[in-house]
């Protein structure tokens, strides 16, 4: 995989990503011969393929997403729960989806950004707010039919 491919690529901001979810995108990445980078600030297992690569970065708030956003172009697919990376890969271009098949818009942006401020001020304030629900097959169902959707306008 050279360093600058002809074509969109796909990035995963991978310390957070569920493995069947990194399973689907190795499948994808091989059947249709698309480079897929998997960023993280911990070393990560991926299969021998010519498609899939780890990029391990330093520790430390925010290294992987300002990794991602440097490299990415416009067309490229990056998985990622962490909505101000999802907004500043759209502000490059980038196309933004999170492992539950979620594509976030421009649209629905500000909302997601003030909704995340939110909670981070309840849970600032001592407010146990939960974490994410689990992870459904209802959830891979939805991120393997987006992902087959972009992988689809690809090739139009």
């Amino acid at each position: 995989m050279s360093d600058a491919p002809a074509g969109p690529r796909m990035w995963v901001d991978a310390d957070a990503c569920p493995a069947v979810i990194r399973d689907i995108l190795f499948r994808a990445a091989e059947r249709a011969r698309i480079p897929l980078t998997l960023v993280a600030n911990q070393w990560l297992r991926t299969p021998p393929s010519p498609w899939i690569r780890a990029m391990q970065v330093p520790g430390g708030f925010d290294v992987a997403d300002t990794a991602i956003v440097d490299q990415v172009s416009p067309g490229d697919l990056v998985v990622t729960q962490d909505i101000p990376l999802a907004a500043r890969v759209l502000e490059k271009g980038g196309i933004a989806l999170n492992p539950r098949g979620e594509r976030y818009t421009p649209d629905t942006m500000a909302e997601r950004l003030s909704m995340r401020d939110f909670m981070e001020e309840l849970r600032g304030a001592g407010v146990q707010t939960g974490g994410p629900p689990p992870l459904h097959a209802r959830d891979r169902q939805a991120f393997a039919a987006q992902l087959d959707r972009w992988v689809a306008s690809l090739r139009h």
